[in-house]
Formats: structure tokens, sequence, C-alpha cells
């Protein structure tokens, strides 16, 4: 069966973010580099994480590490019901952040690098924890700090959990593509300023453009160029929210080198003018 490689970029000023999604009859298996929380609020079907192939129904509650090939995929007899889930993204490297300094979070830092073979928590009662990522969906800042806190407090609490899957074999045909594509995603942020050419990107795979883009596409589900918008309103979005730099500057170190394309492509990505995302941060 094949993966899909899947990039999320947080928002600017953002280390986690948490999402109500609904759940596909016909999800890809996928992975990525952010470690990811997983409640299911409602529906049931087959849950696929690494090695391992199980059941899952409403209150499922699995935490994954990074690069774990996982997919939710819901029952037929769901097919017309509304089946969705909560799930919290990390940063890439939340292992290695500020985040961790304090000795308060080693048993907070110790459950996310033991999160390689996917978590399940058995909890009776979901409800604490349903209503504190219920609330998340809309909080930001301190907030959101303080709530995501308090669901690890009661992870680290639970007496009864399961590991899911086996380690990833770094030797099987996953691991080698997620090689690959890794090392496009590098050369992409280290040249986003400068200009992305599609000849530089496939020979990092000594490919041929044309067989680089369907390789791309077949692994990630997205285009090659497609990827590339979303980093470049990804790091426009930091930068709009972190920084009091010029529009007209970030425009261009985004790698765009007219401001109406900026603006068109960040308003399609993001719902809002790169000067009304700005605001949006903007509270005095």
């Amino acid at each position: 069966m094949e993966f899909v490689f899947e990039k999320i970029i947080l928002p600017g000023r953002q280390s986690f973010i948490t999402r109500k999604l609904p759940l596909m009859a016909n999800e890809r298996i996928h992975s990525h580099t952010n470690f990811e929380l997983n409640l299911i609020t409602h529906g049931s079907g087959r849950r696929i994480v690494g090695d391992n192939i199980s059941g899952f129904e409403r209150g499922d509650l699995v935490l994954l590490g990074r690069d774990l090939p996982h997919c939710w995929e819901v029952l037929d007899h769901e097919k017309n019901y509304e089946s969705t889930c909560i799930v919290t993204h990390f940063t890439e490297n939340i292992l290695k952040s500020a985040f961790f300094n304090m000795p308060e979070l080693d048993s907070m830092f110790n459950l996310l690098t033991s999160a390689n073979r996917g978590i399940r928590f058995k909890i009776i009662d979901i409800s604490e924890i349903n209503g504190l990522l219920e609330k998340m969906v809309d909080l930001v800042g301190l907030e959101y700090y303080i709530n995501l806190l308090q669901i690890f407090n009661i992870l680290l609490k639970v007496k009864k959990t399961e590991f899911l899957s086996n380690p990833v074999n770094p030797n099987a045909p996953f691991s080698a593509n997620l090689e690959k594509i890794n090392k496009v995603y590098e050369y992409v942020f280290q040249n986003i300023q400068e200009g992305i050419k599609l000849e530089d990107a496939s020979s990092v795979l000594n490919m041929a453009p044309s067989s680089f883009c369907r390789y791309f596409k077949k692994k990630t589900e997205i285009t090659f160029m497609e990827y590339v918008k979303s980093v470049r309103v990804g790091i426009a979005a930091k930068l709009l929210a972190e920084t009091d730099k010029q529009i007209t500057k970030i425009c261009y170190e985004c790698g765009y080198n007219n401001l109406a394309n900026f603006n068109h492509y960040f308003k399609k990505s993001m719902g809002l003018t790169p000067t009304d995302y700005r605001k949006s941060f903007r509270h005095d």
C-alpha cells in the first residue's frame, strides 16, 4: 500500500495547532514529521499505525511520534454520517525547543519520545480531555498553552496504555521514500528566497523533471509547485505575525517577485490579505 508524505506548516507564532477535521472513507496512509495527538469524536472504523491494524471508535485517543505512518478510515455504514476527530499537531522540532528546558516537563518529554511506536490511551471517560480539546480549537496564546499542559497532565496519569506498532524499519521502502521526500523539503527551505527551479529540485533525487513531478505527486498527493506555494505562504505568515517588516520585503523574502501574486496566493490560502492577517495579531 502506498504511503503519502505530508508537510504540516504551522501558522506564525504557534508551536501547536488544534483542529476539528472530518474522517474520510478512503483515507490514504500518510506520515509527517510532526507529533500528533488524535481524538475520535464521532465515527468508527479501521486504524492503521505503523504495522498495526485495529479498530477504532468514538473516544479513541492516540499519540503519534514523528514519521510514523498512520490513517483512520471510517466504516462503510458510517459514510452517510459525519465522522470527526480533533487533531493537535506539534511543531517539528518541539523536543529541541525551549519549551522543554524545564525539569518539570521531563515526563512530558519522555512521553513524546516514547510515541515513536504510537500510544493508545485507554480512558473510560474521555469527556474531560474532549472538553479541553474542543476549547483549544478556538484558543490562542497562553490559554492554549495552559490547556495543552492540562491535557498532558491527564495523559501522564493514565494507567492503561498500549503501544500500537513496532519501531519503523529504517531499511523499509517507506523509510527510503521518506528520506527522498525530506531531501526535497530541505532543498525548498534552503532556496525559497533565491528561487526554486524544477530542474534543481529534480536533480536532488537524480531524476528527470517529469519523473520527479510524478514521483512527488504520488508520494505527497500535491504537485511540487503547490507544495512550494504552501511553504512560501507559511513563511510569510510567520514573518507577518512575528516581525514588523514591510509586506513588500516579506513578499520578496518568500520568493515572490510580484506583490499582486503574493497577495493573491496568501489570501487564497489563509483567507485574509497579508495586511489583515498581520492586524489579527495586533491587539493594542
